[in-house]
């Protein structure tokens, strides 16, 4: 019964025109009032941010700071994938046929979670990782590879929770949020960076919509509160990093793995 309840209780708070009433408050003066209370609540480490908490004029300018050059190590490694985000690894494996596997119990085809874009077939037995970023993590998200924008896809969506409880109870939550999709062409191969809203604001951005390629740990794009990050390696081209697993939390710039071109 009180799990019922909270599902209805997400579906009702799921609807765009409350996550604008959020984001609404997020983007006011007002709330910069809470950006202490925030800090303390999500043990947030404000002295890696760019600036004083003090200095930021909204909770939304606060939870998509920038950090301090120098916070984040970038692999060197040659043909590496780093992580783009803070966050921790809800799920990592092989595709299977199109299909993401139980990911919280769930499984996802790559064409709902792709939105039908003809890019699917790339993927359809290559590598995935499903990282979440908590309240706590740093929310912006950075470039996996070197490469160059091979194309970008908007995906208007609802805006459930993603969460533990959103993600094992509420159904294709990966495929039915807002997503934005960066398709970023490397010479091994291609990456898909699937960028998945999260309840309340539910609103990604690019850091600049005029570049078209970056270099590994390049600021991408970043969450107006939210979310997660399905990482998508095209078929055969990627080697997992040994000892990764489910459950483990990997800082933006560590190695995932590496490519390698496929054949």
């Amino acid at each position: 019964m009180v799990k019922r309840l909270l599902r209805l209780m997400t579906e009702l708070s799921s609807h765009r025109w409350i996550s604008r009433i959020m984001g609404a408050f997020s983007h006011s003066r007002i709330s910069r009032l809470l950006i202490p209370a925030f800090i303390r609540t999500y043990h947030i480490p404000a002295s890696q941010a760019e600036k004083d908490p003090s200095e930021y004029a909204t909770l939304n300018e606060f939870f998509s700071r920038r950090l301090k050059p120098g916070m984040r190590t970038i692999t060197e490694e040659t043909d590496a994938v780093a992580s783009p985000v803070d966050a921790m690894i809800t799920a990592m494996g092989d595709i299977s046929s199109g299909t993401i596997l139980n990911v919280k119990g769930q499984d996802y085809k790559l064409e709902e979670l792709l939105n039908h874009s003809p890019h699917q077939e790339l993927y359809k037995k290559g590598f995935f990782f499903v990282l979440y970023l908590s309240p706590t993590d740093y929310h912006r998200i950075h470039s996996p590879v070197t490469g160059k924008m091979a194309e970008s896809d908007y995906i208007r969506g609802r805006c459930y929770p993603v969460n533990e409880f959103g993600m094992r109870h509420m159904k294709g939550v990966l495929c039915r949020n807002e997503r934005l999709i960066t398709y970023i062409a490397h010479r091994a191969g291609e990456i898909a960076v699937v960028k998945v809203g999260a309840m309340n604001v539910s609103s990604i951005r690019y850091s600049d919509e005029s570049k078209r390629a970056w270099e590994i740990g390049e600021d991408l794009a970043y969450f107006e509160f939210g979310s997660t990050v399905v990482l998508l390696a095209e078929n055969g081209i990627f080697i997992p990093r040994p000892g990764l697993e489910p459950g483990m939390k990997v800082k933006m710039g560590e190695m995932l793995g590496f490519l390698r071109p496929s054949g």
